[in-house]
């Protein structure tokens, strides 16, 4: 790669023009913009370096331009344009892109909502096609019963991303306190589960007509394409749909506040308290939103700032505080949460927060502190364009938002202008004594814990026994005439793709350094970026016993300072580098990331030198982090679906396995972990020994070696890494029940062990999954979802490492169709046995072989490919050896494959949900009793 990207670009000619000194960098990315006649604005990016290309497109479309009574109409519509369109059939958008190797999705926001195809460079034409006809050619096909689908799956998402969430309605709360009735951000872009269930089809089409026009859109192509080839199909497939009506764009609408609001809510997924205190402030490019946006990282981001020296260092209230300036199009708000420890009250969080600002006045910042944000800020310009698919985002919404994709250099420039005065002046203006809204969200029975004067908030939460769901038998709207809508052409002929293009593969090189250890790199010229990571075996599974956790604060507590570093020193040093370093571990190992831009890749190389081999074992800090792990413990058990997961391992590995432990370990055993053992820990693992380092970027690989030389110095001794024992798969299907009492969805997880990564027929059996559940045109999403409308989504995969892991099939439904559903996963896995067709087959082929164009764009992608090959021993040219896998399987084989490796009578069957409502009628699977389970993942009803 790194030679044919020198061949085709000028290094960084086709992304920044960089003019003299850091401070006179000009922030742009190159384009070219024009219109159609019917308004749609053009923004075109060439960039050949891959053969790929972005298609994005901004509709200036959000919750802002809902009325009260029909909210969450930009969200619903979201969903209903990958439904089908004129000439597109239904579910087609995902199979279309998929099959031509791509991936697709949308958002929706208060402002604007976006969509976007990444394709090989062939499927161009397809994409504009596509696009252009839910553009134009969208309604007559959006029916009552197609409307209906996809309101149900909506609610579903509701009640999976706010509703069935530990402080889920904070949102709603905070959007009704501090915005007035009508104001556009009074709701949430998601809507309300009543207007989602009475939205009517003649109310979404009408919203259509208006909104989704191209007089209200911007259309970006970023990528590998001939730009004169790409105009002409613009013009044929975008130019002949009519313009709407005149749209002019939201003014701002601020608000202001005279005097303190306060309210809490008791939430029953919660087992801490969470305080929220929200300034109102200003909206998007106001020139006091750059200075707001400092205040912020200066208020509340690192040891250094105010909010966390008293909040968490001090007066050890939570585990973590933080503070920001969010600024739309309407109106913006400075925020400031704080996640207190389980008994916490919430009164002293608010005092707690008056005293940092009290801090923030007397103690001040200096410029050295400005500057190092106005560092990363320009590090982050680059990481924000390391792909097409990020540049074609921002070049549509900076020109739908500020009117122009060139505003991205002022937009930073005004940023890197802001001055210590103006962050004064903002913190005086905004902040300082003013009034605010005070959320208190407390655990159920907990009203006590609430911030002094609260009131509580009313929410009407939806009733297990009777939720809602939209029917076909309800009253049909007939206002509506559904009729084909005429064209110049005939477009239901599916655009030619033309040959696909080449896998190329980029050039690895590999070496050595001095103490053995093996070095993996790719050279990557684009961008004046570097990334590498260290990655040491071992990891959690080297815990002693009783201990678990023992690896994971080790990683944590690396982070905290060197041997000539203070823990603040250490971070100061990171920044002023605009550098981003991080230990971590994980279950099988320890990794050491770095991030930087090339210039500065030595400096950051000793850094990274001085965290691994000069660790300060700060005992302050220990206590901290000690304390912040049992915390996060304590709150993975408030999400059904961290729950959910955290049961299934330990009931398919056996609860006592090593491969079943939390990385973070158990309250008991975090609580007895002493600084000692840290110690221990990394004196006897972190060894040269089972380490391996991989690194990409723009720098060769005499370089490379030169810099990583920083670590020839690290020894070690032989590190000895453990046979696990393989855990035996259950004799029979047993059904479990773990209870979360008024959960309004159940977390489904269907499975049992499945292979290691390194067995020779782990990637056949991903392969031979894809159709199952590998993606959204998986056969269970299609039917839980699609057809039934149950979920907002359903997946099932093979997960695997050098040890043995899973098969599981999983989703989240609603707790009312907690049995239709389970039914429906038990059938389909047992039918999936009897074979699939070989068109089903051949989706899948094309599908998995056309992606692998896209799979090596980023410095990320690149380092993630390098550590494989490194961790498992992988070929070089691995890629094309799976390739070669896929197209060579045979229908036979694939169902040999599914026969062999999902087992439906060794099943284990888990539901986190309601127990009182949903795990009586579970015996009408004939699966047997449910087997109820407490926390511990004990037995309740033997």
């Amino acid at each position: 790669m790194a030679n044919k990207k020198q061949i085709l670009v000028c290094f960084l000619s086709f992304v920044i023009l960089i003019l003299g000194c850091a401070h006179q960098q000009q922030f742009r990315i190159e384009s070219q913009k024009y219109h159609l006649n019917n308004g749609l604005e053009v923004i075109l990016h060439e960039d050949k370096s891959d053969p790929i290309t972005a298609v994005a497109i901004q509709y200036h479309v959000g919750s802002n331009r809902e009325v009260p009574g029909l909210t969450g109409f930009a969200h619903l519509f979201e969903h209903i344009m990958f439904q089908e369109s004129q000439h597109i059939g239904q579910d087609q958008f995902f199979e279309y892109i998929q099959s031509a190797g791509g991936t697709l999705n949308g958002g929706t926001g208060r402002d604007s909502t976006v969509y976007y195809e990444v394709v090989p460079k062939n499927a161009l034409e397809m994409v504009l096609w596509m696009e252009s006809d839910r553009m134009g050619y969208l309604l007559s096909r959006v029916t009552q019963e197609s409307f209906i689908n996809q309101q149900n799956v909506v609610q579903n998402e509701k009640r999976q991303s706010y509703d069935n969430q530990p402080y889920g309605y904070t949102s709603y709360v905070i959007n009704k306190l501090l915005y007035p009735e009508g104001h556009p951000y009074n709701w949430q872009v998601i809507g309300s589960m009543e207007d989602i269930t009475n939205a009517s089809l003649s109310d979404v089409h009408e919203f259509h007509k208006k909104w989704y026009r191209p007089n209200n859109a911007t259309l970006v192509i970023a990528g590998f394409f001939d730009r004169k080839q790409t105009m002409a199909w613009i013009e044929k497939y975008f130019g002949e749909i009519p313009a709407g009506e005149a749209i002019t764009d939201p003014k701002p609408i601020p608000v202001k506040l005279d005097q303190i609001k306060r309210a809490f809510h008791e939430d029953k997924f919660a087992e801490a308290p969470h305080l929220n205190m929200i300034f109102p402030t200003v909206e998007m490019y106001h020139k006091d939103m750059y200075a707001l946006d400092m205040l912020g990282n200066l208020f509340a981001q690192g040891k250094k700032s105010p909010l966390y020296k008293v909040i968490v260092e001090e007066k050890k209230l939570a585990p973590n505080a933080s503070a920001y300036n969010s600024s739309e199009e309407v109106a913006g708000v400075f925020r400031i949460n704080v996640s207190a420890f389980p008994t916490v009250n919430l009164t002293d969080v608010e005092n707690a927060i008056h005293e940092a600002c009290k801090r923030f006045e007397s103690e001040k910042f200096t410029e050295a502190d400005l500057e190092r944000i106005k560092t990363r800020a320009r590090s982050s310009f680059f990481r924000r364009i390391s792909s097409v698919f990020n540049k074609s985002f921002i070049l549509a919404m900076y020109n739908e938002s500020a009117g122009s994709p060139e505003y991205l250099d002022q937009d930073y420039r005004n940023l890197l202008a802001v001055s210590s005065d103006d962050i004064w002046r903002v913190y005086d203006k905004y902040v300082r004594n003013k009034p605010y809204v005070l959320t208190s969200f407390v655990p159920q029975g907990r009203a006590d814990l609430a911030a002094e004067g609260s009131e509580r908030f009313p929410i009407e939460e939806e009733s297990v026994e009777n939720q809602a769901e939209v029917k076909v038998v309800q009253a049909q709207d007939t206002s509506v005439e559904l009729k084909d809508i005429p064209s110049s052409f005939d477009r239901s002929i599916k655009p030619p793709q033309g040959y696909a293009p080449l896998l190329n593969i980029p050039d690895i090189w590999q070496g050595e350094l001095p103490n053995h250890i093996k070095v993996y790199g790719i050279e990557h010229n684009e961008l004046p970026l570097v990334e590498f990571r260290i990655r040491i075996r071992g990891g959690a599974i080297l815990d002693e016993p009783g201990k678990e956790g023992q690896a994971y604060l080790t990683g944590l507590l690396l982070n905290e300072g060197t041997k000539n570093r203070t823990p603040i020193e250490l971070e100061e040093a990171i920044n002023d580098l605009g550098a981003n370093i991080s230990v971590s571990a994980g279950r099988e190992a320890v990794n050491i990331s770095a991030s930087c831009l090339v210039s500065e890749v030595d400096k950051v190389a000793e850094l990274v030198r001085e965290v691994l081999l000069e660790p300060r074992w700060d005992r302050k800090e220990f206590a901290r982090i000690k304390e912040q792990t049992i915390e996060s413990i304590r709150r993975s058990k408030d999400s059904p679906a961290s729950v959910s997961g955290d049961v299934f391992r330990k009931l398919v590995y056996g609860r006592d396995h090593k491969l079943a432990n939390s990385v973070q370990g158990k309250e008991s055993s975090v609580e007895s972990i002493t600084i000692d053992d840290l110690m221990r820990y990394y004196k006897t693992n972190l060894s040269p020994s089972v380490a391996h380092i991989v690194i990409a970027g723009n720098l060769t690989k005499t370089h490379a070696l030169t810099v990583l030389g920083a670590l020839e110095s690290w020894e070690g001794m032989d590190v000895t890494l453990p046979e696990l024992p393989v855990p035996a798969q259950k004799d029979k299907t047993q059904l479990y029940f773990f209870d979360f009492p008024g959960a309004q969805q159940s977390q489904l997880r269907i499975g049992h062990l499945g292979l290691a990564y390194t067995d020779p027929n782990f990637f056949r059996t991903t392969v031979m999954n894809d159709k199952l559940g590998g993606s959204f045109n998986g056969i269970l999403n299609l039917i839980l979802r699609e057809e039934k409308g149950y979920t907002y989504g359903a997946r099932s995969n093979f997960s695997g490492s050098l040890y043995p892991g899973l098969f599981a099939a999983s989703s989240s439904v609603r707790s009312t169709a907690t049995l239709d559903s389970i039914r429906i996963v038990r059938d389909e896995l047992a039918k999936y046995l009897e074979g699939i067709s070989q068109q089903d087959l051949q989706f899948t082929k094309d599908a998995l072989i056309k992606s692998n164009t896209r799979r090596f764009e980023t410095l990320g992608a690149l380092v993630s490919m390098l550590d494989e090959i490194a961790t498992y021993n992988r070929p070089f040219d691995y890629i094309k050896k799976e390739e070669r896998i896929i197209l060579d399987m045979t229908p036979d084989e694939h169902n040999k494959l599914a026969r062999q490796y999902i087992q439906p009578d060794k099943m284990v069957y888990l539901v986190v949900g309601d127990a009182r409502t949903q795990m009586s009628g579970l015996t009408e699977l004939g699966l047997g009793e449910p087997i109820l389970l407490d926390k511990e993942v004990n037995i309740v009803n033997e």
